[in-house]
């Protein structure tokens, strides 16, 4: 199996957080949003993946070497491809063709969940949807009677359907797919001036093509500030009912206390304060006389006398004051 990221957007609904780390770079509950998104699929695909190739902007070299040790640390081989233009997503796939060979998921890396990952291998692929109140802003997928997928939709403006494409595709044969985004590609066959993956999965299905929608428990969206928070809370909960230790072990605290469920990363100093629940502290944070809850501070930022809930606070950032729900970028002083 390999697996393809396309992670070229600007995630412009997240600034000012992406002015200097591109969105699936940004921390959810203590790690990158896309080393959480490949790491839940390398844990619940039993096959094994051999690849993890990652569609990207101009990152720096930095950013790159960690994506490949996050494919690495999973015993993939991890491959970088760029997509320089915004031309939709089935160009920011093709980036990737040397890639797309046999067995392969697509995942966009703006989404984290929770899925039943079973694959029908009698099935030509799958889409992972989820059903969703207002499904106006989201591509949306019809099924026949057989429960197989006879059509998918753009953000329809009158109601056909509820079952929104949460951006995580199966396809049994890679090449296939590379010959339809290919095919759009050679023709110039655009959908509001881009090239649509939904229009190379609509010639597949023509052509014989059976999808079907794959179950998701837990959709988690990183779309913007309210989002990313929001995901964090679930994903802290979740690890705290797992067991797992979010508190690093050489936390210094000087009367103060943390509520759990919260991630506190490497040589954080907590003085004078109550941190949490649902807060994010990464390595070398330092906080002084304050109150935080429902936030995420990144590392080497510090806070001094705030009462904080629902924050968003960079890197390298130092915040004073008693603003309740700040969003400051990296190196910002407040």
């Amino acid at each position: 199996m390999k697996v393809i990221i396309p992670m070229a957007g600007r995630g412009s609904r997240l600034r000012p957080h992406t002015l200097t780390t591109p969105k699936p770079l940004l921390h959810v509950a203590g790690k990158p949003i896309v080393q959480r998104l490949v790491e839940d699929i390398g844990a619940i695909y039993q096959g094994g993946i051999e690849e993890i190739a990652y569609i990207i902007g101009d990152f720096g070299k930095e950013a790159e070497d960690n994506l490949i040790k996050v494919a690495e640390s999973l015993g993939a081989k991890g491959t970088i491809y760029y997509q320089t233009e915004p031309l939709g997503t089935a160009h920011a796939i093709w980036q990737a063709k040397d890639s797309l060979e046999g067995e392969v998921i697509v995942a966009f890396a703006d989404t984290l969940f929770t899925a039943d990952f079973t694959l029908d291998k009698n099935m030509d692929g799958a889409i992972w949807v989820k059903k969703v109140d207002d499904p106006r802003a989201y591509g949306v997928v019809t099924l026949d009677e057989n429960g197989i997928i006879n059509a998918m939709v753009e953000k329809p403006q009158e109601f056909v359907s509820d079952l929104a494409i949460i951006g995580i595709y199966y396809f049994k044969d890679g090449k296939a797919l590379s010959e339809e985004i290919k095919y759009l590609l050679d023709n110039n066959i655009k959908d509001k001036g881009e090239f649509q993956l939904t229009n190379a999965l609509d010639n597949m299905k023509n052509k014989g093509a059976k999808f079907v929608p794959g179950e998701v428990n837990e959709w988690m969206d990183c779309g913007n500030k309210t989002m990313v928070l929001d995901t964090s809370a679930k994903i802290l909960q979740f690890e705290m009912e797992k067991g797992k230790n979010l508190v690093s072990e050489d936390v210094k605290l000087e009367n103060a206390l943390i509520i759990p469920p919260c991630f506190v990363g490497k040589n954080v100093k907590i003085t004078n304060s109550i941190v949490g629940p649902f807060v994010s502290l990464g390595d070398n944070c330092v906080v002084e006389n304050s109150v935080i809850k429902d936030s995420a501070i990144r590392e080497k930022s510090v806070v001094k006398n705030a009462v904080l809930k629902n924050a968003m606070i960079g890197t390298n950032a130092s915040y004073t004051g008693h603003g309740e729900s700040p969003d400051i970028g990296d190196f910002c002083r407040v």
